[in-house]
């Protein structure tokens, strides 16, 4: 088995790895190390939690400790383009926890703060840049950053970089950098537009694929359960009266649906903290450390927090409203079962979200177990009985005037602040018109939910092992 010591990296490195108890590389690290080292271009295809931060950071350190030089005042010799504030963080975290022994400077950029203390930490120079698009785009209009010195271009999840309408900033963060330069190129799935992106940013790469695109997490229990949007709450409540549910992130598809949603599970004494474009670097920091620490029992997030985000334990992933890109799904489910572990994903489907139901399993190549909850008389029972969430807006406002791609396939969402830079609109999302897709089902009251194999959305469905909902 190959271990970081073959890969001839700097000394300072290897201590680095040690400490942290690292020996042997992840299979993105194993395959695009080496290439990396050597100068080469590189196009990743990855998901997130498969070790590619990794895998691009240690050898651009290692080229950092073998060419040693002075970074331009305002300007960086490595440049790191991500689309959120948390994978930002992250990312800028790694390349210190692995540089630590080699003296390396990082900076990282992003929108949601003031701009003070990032122009103090620009001003000398750094090793390593990590920005959100948005946020380095107004520094260069400033003159604050310069990217003339940038020898490395790293572009991370380069396909949320899509929905999230980053691409043209791209292009013209692209346009500071010095055409000839190192780039390294990663995303989970290639759709056409970032297809084309990398062709125009990669020369000759060296082309690394650790999963199937599109394809979900193989250790991870998917369900879907039918049921109407009216009593989502009711159901979400009942899922949470099983213990299994220790730690648990639900994503909702707007701003204000998070916050009513995580009010909602208070009410009902389920521990509970959002996390969406609209909070404050402080507010978001503080909720993720909440619940990596067991503090709250549930996240309640925006898309935003889909990808990059690496939580241990989370035991199960709920989608409480389908996401419009069929890829999302994916990268939301990928939250759980991450180093090996097991894990589940639950995801509602009202009937207006049949249509997107179909498109992911169309995208994912795979029939999701179902059961149908529509008509259920506990479900009803149990909503007449919970208070309505108090001091959250209904999101009706988050929703208005989206425009759809065809007849029912909802456009990308083109947020040129949501989720990387705190700015911009307010909505994270749209609803999605639709009909059909995901099967037939029979009423509830005809089949009880979780009694025993039943059919939904095309396939059978098999009952959990214990409880509402068991983890395997």
């Amino acid at each position: 088995m190959t271990e970081f010591t073959d890969f001839g990296l700097a000394a300072p490195l290897l201590k680095a790895l040690a400490a942290e108890g690292y020996t042997h590389p992840t299979p993105i690290q194993a395959q695009a190390i080496p290439g990396v080292m050597a100068g080469r271009d590189l196009q990743g295809i990855a998901q997130t939690g498969t070790g590619k931060t990794a895998a691009f950071a240690l050898p651009i350190l290692h080229r950092l400790a073998a060419e040693k030089r002075r970074p331009e005042p305002k300007g960086a010799r490595v440049l790191v383009l991500s689309p959120t504030r948390e994978l930002a963080s992250q990312i800028g975290e790694s390349f210190r926890t692995y540089g630590k022994h080699m003296g390396v400077t990082v900076a990282v950029i992003f929108g949601g703060v003031k701009y003070g203390a990032q122009h103090k930490a620009m001003a000398n120079g750094v090793d390593v840049l990590v920005a959100t698009p948005g946020r380095l785009l107004d520094h260069l209009q400033e003159r604050t950053i310069n990217l003339r010195g940038v020898e490395i271009f790293v572009l991370d999840e380069a396909d949320q970089m899509l929905d999230l309408g980053f691409v043209l900033p791209i292009r013209k963060i692209v346009a500071h950098i010095p055409k000839v330069r190192q780039n390294l190129f990663f995303s989970a799935t290639m759709p056409t537009e970032i297809g084309k992106l990398a062709s125009e940013l990669l020369n000759d790469p060296l082309r690394v694929s650790v999963t199937p695109q599109a394809t979900t997490v193989e250790k991870v229990n998917q369900r879907v359960l039918f049921v109407e949007q009216s009593r989502k709450r009711a159901l979400l409540s009942e899922l949470f009266d099983d213990q299994g549910f220790k730690r648990v992130i639900v994503f909702t598809r707007t701003k204000r649906g998070a916050d009513r949603v995580a009010r909602g599970l208070e009410q009902v004494g389920v521990e509970a903290a959002s996390i969406h474009g609209d909070k404050s670097q402080g507010q978001r920091e503080r909720a993720l450390a909440d619940f990596k620490a067991g503090k709250v029992r549930a996240l309640v997030a925006t898309d935003i927090a889909a990808r990059g985000i690496d939580i241990d334990a989370v035991t199960h992933v709920v989608q409480y409203d389908l996401p419009n890109v069929p890829e999302s799904y994916v990268h939301r489910i990928g939250r759980t079962a991450r180093a090996g572990a097991d894990g589940s994903a639950v995801a509602f489907c009202s009937d207006d979200e049949r249509t997107l139901l179909r498109d992911i399993q169309k995208v994912t190549r795979q029939t999701i177990p179902s059961f149908d909850r529509r008509n259920d008389k506990q479900l009803g029972a149990a909503t007449a009985a919970m208070p309505e969430p108090q001091g959250v807006k209904p999101d009706r406002a988050d929703t208005r005037g989206q425009p759809h791609r065809g007849k029912h396939q909802p456009k990308r969402n083109r947020n040129h602040g949501g989720g990387g830079n705190g700015g911009g609109h307010r909505h994270e999302g749209a609803p999605a018109r639709g009909n059909g897709g995901g099967g037939e089902n029979k009423p509830a009251q005809q089949r009880p939910a979780f009694k025993g194999p039943q059919r939904g959305g095309g396939g059978a469905a098999s009952p959990p092992r214990s409880g509402v909902w068991s983890n395997r």
